[in-house]
């Protein structure tokens, strides 16, 4: 292991995390940041070949530490077709310790949610780094400038991109973080809808004071909780709530889907007949690469940045934007935001309104305090 921060104990990831890790991600991604599944395959090769990975509590780094926030973008059904690999991951990561002229001391999720929770494991098990218990999201979002270190009022730039074509570009500044999202949302359409990137570099201060700490561990725990419901033949769907403190919302099948990708995201609308309790109603749900607004009957539900899970009925796994189609048996779900999220500034950045929804919005869920 490289320089390790300076830290009490740091937590060991079993293989037996790592599977738990990938199922809590595709919950916590509220449909979009990438199927897990590949990212979970390539993280289990890397411990068979004897990589181990180490969970940096975020209150133990000094404030001078600096952890690389990486991450994919681009649309989540072009990630089912070009595959992303650990070397790839990290490509951006090593240009921004060449611009910077300095290595890292650690490697974070830029968001929890899918595959983005899941690759910096592989980031941190070919450059040999532990990897910090936070992220910036507390779950996943279609465009990099909704971040908690952007409402924080922490920059994000420079940036790199790269793809597998050896083309690596650092973005060193913009007029506002929207911009950051603008230019390289363009790169990463012409790199093929999906690109490796790496935020400008988080000190340990920012971490502790604007990151979203502990939902690597929340994910392992929310994945361990399902796995453990299939292995007692418990309801999933249950344990998901039990888990994160969430609301059952509606149960149904799926009957339409309406899906396309454009500039980079994944966008449409899906709808479902209830089923039991909900028969006679219909439930439809808007997206950009995640779940942004859902509907009964016409009426307003749910809105971001509460998170709306989509999860199979059986199993209690999440059901991506890209994945779901007609006929599967689905439990809408709503899970509470981090409150960062959910302050007057975060809204600005992440609520309905962000996305272009003229609509205010309406917590399900009472305060949420951390």
């Amino acid at each position: 292991m490289g320089k390790m921060p300076a830290m009490t104990k740091p937590r060991k990831i079993t293989w037996d995390d790592l599977e738990s890790l990938a199922i809590g991600c595709g919950i916590l991604g509220t449909g979009g940041g990438g199927d897990p599944y590949i990212a979970l395959l390539n993280v289990q090769k890397l411990w068979r070949q004897g990589c181990r990975f180490q969970l940096v509590d975020p209150f133990d780094l000094d404030d001078d530490d600096l952890a690389a926030e990486a991450a994919f973008m681009g649309a989540p059904l072009v990630s089912q077709e070009r595959l992303e690999s650990p070397k790839f991951c990290a490509r951006s990561v090593r240009a921004m310790e060449r611009h910077m002229g300095r290595p890292f001391t650690a490697v974070m999720p830029g968001e929890i949610g899918g595959a983005n929770g899941v690759i910096p494991l592989m980031v941190a098990g070919v450059m040999d780094l532990p990897i910090v218990d936070a992220d910036t999201m507390g779950r996943a979002f279609p465009e990099m400038q909704m971040s908690s270190f952007v409402i924080g009022g922490i920059p994000m730039c420079p940036m790199t991109i790269s793809d597998i074509r050896d083309n690596e570009v650092v973005i060193t500044e913009t007029a506002d973080p929207v911009w950051v999202e603008r230019i390289s949302r363009v790169i990463c359409t012409e790199m093929g809808s999906t690109a490796s990137t790496c935020c400008a570099a988080r000190s340990g201060r920012d971490i502790k004071d604007h990151g979203i700490t502990g939902t690597v561990t929340q994910a392992i725990n929310l994945g361990r909780a399902v796995r453990r419901a299939n292995a007692d033949h418990d309801d999933p769907v249950a344990a998901v709530l039990a888990a994160e403190r969430g609301m059952a919302l509606f149960s149904g099948k799926i009957v339409d889907v309406a899906r396309r990708t454009t500039a980079g995201f994944l966008r449409g609308e899906v709808a479902i007949d209830g089923l039991d309790g909900d028969a006679g109603s219909r439930f439809t749900v808007d997206f950009q690469n995640e779940w942004l607004v859902g509907r009964r009957d016409g009426e307003l539900v749910v809105t971001v940045p509460d998170l709306i899970c989509i999860l199979d009925s059986v199993s209690g796994e999440s059901v991506g934007t890209d994945a779901i189609r007609y006929g599967q048996r689905v439990t809408v779900v709503s899970l509470p935001p981090p409150a960062v999220l959910t302050g007057p500034e975060g809204l600005k950045v992440v609520g309905p309104q962000a996305f272009g929804y003229d609509l205010d919005y309406t917590p399900l869920h009472g305060k949420r305090t951390s």
